[in-house]
């Protein structure tokens, strides 16, 4: 754990801002930030519509014993802006799973609007007493509009997965998305939240892989689409996805989660795309967080776990396929079915 708490030190340092003269600057700024997230939070109503519930179980028309999938974290784990529970990360998760799978797909959601990354250990004990197959946790945004620090974060997510891992249970990672695509927070702060992210998603990357999880780094994954379809990548309060966002997002995460319970990790053995193959963790980290869509897992080398540099991780990007015209409707739909998530 020391080195991997020098790790998140290291990157938190990286990405620290304000120094010398710039320190009141950058804490103005931070506070402004902070401001305008909470007014943006204010218009969202959440106790008149909360997201639709969407546990239950999926692929009903496969035999077997069901696999057990629980999904926590915060409104974006939770489908926060989704119009049903066949939208929400959750649903589609489970359904792809599903399919993927041959296997009905018993869902439990835990995750809960609002949430920090704090806000998971009794989230935690709800899915222990679900006896999980496998985990997959979204968390991060509120962390970063609270101004949380990066490595009380970071523990709390540390927590959460070793716990499920020391109880037999696969856990993915979807890692702390760009909140510079959020239309609510306007320049000149919006690249601010980018780096803030991007700092806590890489933080997260190698103490979750260390931890014995997986990760997929959301980044900035929707933001091509947000920029061009707002009206339908952006659900009703312009600050949560809709279900053709959820969507994207699944369909990079659902290959991980597969390969996470089978143990079909058949594409390290294939050729390598541009950008995939062997590094040290760190490394793989900050790599994952310019290249949305990328999945970091424990690699090893000749044998070894570590190396000079520290552990060994496996990037692979299983999914995600950048073209030319990313938010063609076409495009999303070729994403969704290669991840096998169903479509309308």
């Amino acid at each position: 754990m020391t080195q991997t708490s020098g790790h998140v030190r290291r990157i938190a340092a990286a990405g620290a801002y304000g120094v010398g003269s710039l320190t009141a600057v950058g804490a103005a700024l931070t506070g402004l930030l902070v401001g305008q997230a909470m007014l943006a939070r204010r218009t969202i109503p959440l106790a008149e519509a909360p997201p639709p519930r969407c546990d239950g179980r999926y692929g009903t028309g496969h035999d077997g014993a069901p696999i057990v999938l629980t999904v926590l974290g915060d409104s974006t784990a939770a489908g926060y802006g989704a119009d049903s529970a066949r939208n929400t990360p959750g649903g589609l998760l489970a359904a792809g799973l599903a399919e993927q799978l041959r296997r009905p797909v018993t869902l439990h959601c835990l995750a809960v609007v609002g949430a920090e990354s704090r806000s998971l250990a009794p989230q935690v004990e709800q899915a222990l007493e679900e006896q999980p197959d496998v985990a997959v946790i979204l968390v991060g945004g509120n962390d970063v509009t609270h101004r949380r620090p990066v490595g009380e974060a970071v523990h709390h997510l540390v927590l959460a997965v070793r716990a499920l891992v020391e109880a037999g249970v696969e856990v993915v990672v979807g890692t702390c998305p760009d909140l510079g695509t959020i239309q609510p927070i306007h320049p000149p702060l919006r690249w601010m939240a980018r780096r803030w992210s991007r700092q806590l998603a890489a933080a997260q990357t190698v103490a979750v892989v260390e931890a014995g999880g997986r990760t997929v780094s959301l980044g900035d994954l929707l933001g091509p689409a947000f920029a061009a379809e707002p009206d339908r990548m952006f659900s009703w309060d312009r600050f949560h996805p809709s279900g053709d966002g959820y969507a994207v997002a699944v369909a990079a995460l659902l290959p991980t989660v597969v390969a996470a319970l089978t143990g079909d990790d058949h594409t390290a053995r294939a050729p390598h795309r541009v950008g995939e193959g062997v590094r040290s963790l760190p490394d793989a980290a900050l790599e994952a967080v310019g290249h949305a869509g990328t999945e970091v897992s424990a690699a090893q080398v000749a044998g070894r776990d570590r190396g000079p540099a520290g552990a060994w991780a496996q990037l692979r990007r299983r999914v995600w396929r950048r073209t030319e015209h990313p938010t063609d409707p076409s495009h999303v739909r070729l994403q969704q079915e290669q991840a096998g998530v169903p479509l309308e």
